[in-house]
């Protein structure tokens, strides 16, 4: 089995949304980001995770272990996970045996993340609606890891209901799973699971380390998200991403619409990029191994991934690559949180 960079203490990864830049089309989006995996495995990146999103430029990635079978097929050593596959809008079966079919393809450097999404038109289109959104996600979940974890199933539950049938395709060692939690229930479901959160970019060290607390098992391999940009000064990154992250993100952001039409309040994208700036690896790089090395220290999380694409071109996405991979990584390495 690949080892991905799994033995050393802190793991570092990239996040990709696969966003549609200005100017770009799909099948730009997605070489782009093809491109930005191999990229970071030739940086010495540990892994590469993929979102998932429907109908909307925010990201053209429709199947996120559809594009990790491409990038483990196009890679050798690093990981690839997704970040998240929606659990809402899929059957968990399904969802299971792709993953125990890459797991086994990739020599076990697939890794799982799922999570409930959000009560968007995705909901409509697939047919699962809002019940399996609002109160199916547990189950689903359940359904899910005793898949993975069975070599037959039947199942009798609220949502799913089916007679035993074979395992096919059987991973003996199953993929890790881990769940985005932005919410406290959610948390609570990881814990009694005894599964790793995935938390996002929308909040800081403090609120990580609380949900850690919340969790109540720091020693399981929680994943913390950030925002990277690297430049000669912070001054520089800053003005990057301020200047490319809302020019993509403003018309990403448009493709959230509720399956019931409900009020959504809409996100300014430049005070999002500006906070961003302010919580994440943003400036030079020892500003961004003091940034990541700071949420290690506060959250005892060693597992962090970077979103490097929010400047909004290819051209920048692969130099950010590059230049965190020189200059940043091994100065996390080397300080061992």
């Amino acid at each position: 089995m690949a080892d991905a960079g799994y033995d050393r203490g802190v793991r570092l990864g990239i996040f990709l949304l696969a966003t549609r830049f200005p100017g770009e089309d799909d099948a730009a989006a997605l070489s782009r980001t093809v491109e930005a995996a191999v990229a970071a495995e030739r940086a010495g990146f540990d892994d590469v995770w993929l979102a998932e999103h429907h109908f909307m430029s925010y990201g053209v990635v429709p199947s996120a272990t559809l594009l990790a079978g491409h990038l483990l097929a196009a890679t050798t050593r690093i990981g690839v996970g997704t970040a998240v596959s929606v659990l809402s809008t899929q059957h968990p079966v399904a969802l299971a045996e792709q993953a125990a079919m890459l797991a086994l393809l990739s020599g076990g450097r697939f890794r799982l993340g799922v999570g409930r999404g959000g009560p968007w038109r995705d909901l409509e289109v697939f047919g699962t609606g809002l019940p399996r959104y609002e109160h199916g996600f547990a189950e689903s979940l359940d359904l899910l890891l005793a898949w993975l974890r069975s070599g037959r199933l039947a199942w009798e539950g609220e949502h799913f209901a089916f007679r035993e049938v074979p395992v096919v395709p059987r991973a003996p060692v199953p993929p890790p799973v881990t769940i985005a939690c932005t919410s406290p229930a959610t948390e609570a479901l990881a814990a009694e699971r005894g599964l790793p959160m995935l938390l996002g970019m929308h909040v800081g060290p403090e609120e990580k380390a609380a949900a850690i607390a919340r969790h109540g098992d720091p020693s399981l391999p929680h994943i913390s998200t950030h925002v990277a940009q690297v430049a000669d000064t912070r001054e520089e990154a800053v003005a990057t991403l301020m200047d490319g992250m809302p020019r993509w993100l403003g018309p990403g952001l448009e493709g959230y619409v509720a399956v019931d039409d409900r009020p959504r309040p809409s996100r300014d994208p430049v005070a999002y990029t500006r906070l961003m700036c302010d919580l994440h690896a943003v400036g030079s790089p020892d500003d961004c191994v003091d940034s990541l090395a700071t949420t290690a220290e506060r959250t005892g999380i060693s597992h962090l991934i970077l979103l490097v694409e929010g400047a909004g071109s290819r051209t920048a996405t692969l130099e950010n690559i590059t230049r965190l991979g020189r200059e940043v990584l091994p100065k996390l390495h080397a300080a061992a949180i």
